[in-house]
């Protein structure tokens, strides 16, 4: 089944820079999440809160990012996600990250997402109507 990309714009500011003048590499996943939890209430309509309301939250079991060029001070980029697949374990998350300006991809990866119960911290079963939900 395929699934909707949606897209977040942010903008780098002074503390995610590093020494070198360039986003520290930390905080590309900053960047996802930030962006995740934007598109999770405002594409999907089921916001974070709606999950932990239920007793989940999602925790990331893999996280793979592929740097490319780097984002500096002021610049404007987009964060573009997407499932990729969803199953009743979790999901994959696909993401890419492009320069607003030079419309050049600074980097691409995916986070796979385990859903856990939030009261033991074990994973779950992700519902039915979870799964149908995000199928968007």
């Amino acid at each position: 089944m395929p699934y909707s990309t949606f897209e977040t714009e942010l903008r780098v500011r002074p503390d995610d820079i590093d020494m070198f003048q360039h986003v520290h590499n930390s905080k590309y996943f900053d960047y996802v999440l930030a962006a995740r939890y934007d598109q999770m209430e405002r594409c999907y309509g089921m916001a974070m809160e709606k999950f932990m309301e239920r007793g989940f939250g999602w925790v990331i079991s893999t996280a793979h990012v592929n740097y490319k060029r780097a984002l500096t001070m002021g610049d404007y980029f987009i964060v573009k996600t997407g499932i990729e697949t969803i199953n009743d374990k979790g999901c994959r998350v696909a993401f890419t990250l492009t320069n607003k300006a030079t419309n050049k991809v600074c980097c691409d990866g995916y986070f796979d997402y385990v859903m856990i119960d939030m009261a033991t911290g074990r994973g779950v079963k992700v519902p039915a109507d979870v799964i149908e939900h995000y199928g968007i």
